[in-house]
């Protein structure tokens, strides 16, 4: 369940700086640093690989 719980977790951090992304884009198109534009993607990228290490520890399933 605790494993779960936590793919969940990660799914809606995943969602969260996804839209946080969006927002980065349309700033830095407005004229705001791109350094913004990278912290973002780098908030980004570090959700997905944990959305990505959760979804296969559930697959591999309990491990006794």
């Amino acid at each position: 369940m605790t494993h779960r719980i936590s793919a969940l977790i990660s799914a809606f951090g995943v969602l969260a700086s996804m839209m946080l992304l969006v927002l980065a884009v349309r700033e830095y198109r407005s004229g705001a640093s791109v350094l913004w534009l990278v912290a973002v993607a780098v908030i980004f990228l570090s959700a997905s690989y944990t959305l990505v290490r959760d979804v296969r520890r559930l697959r591999t399933g309990p491990t006794a």
